[in-house]
């Protein structure tokens, strides 16, 4: 169970980076490069917050499953 846990760590963290990715290029910039300011305001707020959360929050939980934090639970 504890080699799961560590692989599944690589899933999250792997899935950290294609949202950033997704986030980024599908989200946000699109959003900045329309002109409209509904978009506008869109794509600041996808780029500013959103998307740190996310890869924040995915990539903690990755880096602390991969480093055995939850080998205990």
């Amino acid at each position: 169970m504890k080699a799961l846990k560590r692989f599944l760590g690589i899933v999250w963290l792997a899935f950290a980076a294609f949202s950033g990715y997704f986030c980024i290029f599908t989200f946000g910039l699109p959003k900045l490069a329309t002109g409209k300011q509904d978009d506008l305001v869109f794509g600041i707020i996808i780029l500013a917050i959103l998307t740190p959360l996310i890869v924040a929050g995915l990539a903690t939980f990755g880096y602390f499953s991969v480093k055995g934090e939850y080998d205990d639970v």
